[in-house]
């Protein structure tokens, strides 16, 4: 019976709504990071074999391409501390451990950080809804494509119209106008559609925005969870003080500071006050 108090205990500790929180935001960083940082690898792959054919008129998307990647190194870091501060903020005030050392009281440190832990939640939430906003171009980009591809097999028996499909790559902003190609027509189209590259960069994408979807998901959820702590800590306080005070009024006491009423003469600090001066001073505490 012992052990079993205990792993309740214990079980009782655990932050739950916090843990799915971050287990969601782990899961969601780790899908967009990944896949994301692969998945533009393959496009800079897919432009430099399909749709340019010079160094020059793609080495501004390598470069961008390169960016983006550090930035994604950046936010995996970020996120990866961030999930462990959100959890250890969760164990902190959790309702078992504010029971356990302090019947729900909280300091005036403690209201703070949860606050701030409130206030970064919310801003983060609205950055990312950005981030999961920009990662739906490329999916969009390739949905097109494939469509596309999807038409030229339906066409094949007309050759002429099917070389009148075509996707071009200078028309969304990845190659500048001089090009060479910069368009895949055709058969030629349908056969980028049905290579490796193509298929596993698409998929990258998708999976990408997923975990960016995933990410946001987790955010909003951490923020609700933080504000609900907040409300429910602040009516166990309000609920806990009317409490204490309907026990006094029932027991036809009255509610007193454990403070002195009075201002403490500045000798007292140094000599011991009389005993009647202490009762005087603090009523709630009469001498002995």
């Amino acid at each position: 019976m012992g052990c079993y108090d205990c792993c309740m205990r214990c079980l009782g500790g655990v932050p739950y709504c916090s843990l799915v929180a971050t287990l969601l935001l782990f899961s969601g960083i780790a899908l967009f990071c990944g896949c994301g940082h692969q998945a533009l690898t393959e496009t800079e792959r897919l432009i430099e074999t399909y749709f340019a054919r010079n160094l020059q008129d793609y080495i501004t998307l390598a470069y961008i391409i390169q960016y983006f990647q550090y930035v994604i190194y950046g936010l995996a870091s970020f996120f990866f501390l961030y999930c462990i501060m959100l959890l250890a903020e969760g164990f902190y005030t959790t309702s078992a451990t504010r029971h356990t050392f302090g019947e729900f009281r909280s300091t005036a440190c403690g209201r703070c950080l949860s606050s701030s832990f409130i206030v970064v939640t919310y801003i983060l939430a609205v950055l990312w809804l950005l981030v999961f906003a920009f990662a739906a171009l490329p999916v969009y980009f390739f949905y097109n494509m494939d469509a596309t591809c999807r038409t030229v097999d339906d066409l094949t028996e007309t050759p002429a119209s099917i070389n009148q499909l075509c996707v071009d790559a200078r028309q969304y902003g990845l190659l500048p106008w001089n090009a060479v190609p910069g368009k895949a027509c055709g058969m030629t189209l349908s056969t980028i559609c049905k290579t490796r590259e193509y298929r596993m960069t698409y998929d990258l994408y998708v999976a990408a925005f997923a975990g960016a979807g995933v990410t946001l998901l987790a955010l909003v959820h951490s923020c609700l969870q933080l504000a609900a702590g907040q409300v429910h800590l602040k009516e166990r306080r309000q609920r806990a003080f009317k409490e204490h005070r309907k026990v006094w009024e029932q027991g036809g006491g009255t509610l007193c500071s454990p403070y002195p009423a009075y201002p403490v003469p500045h000798y007292y600090l140094t000599t011991p006050p009389p005993k009647l001066s202490l009762a005087l001073l603090n009523p709630c505490h009469p001498p002995s």
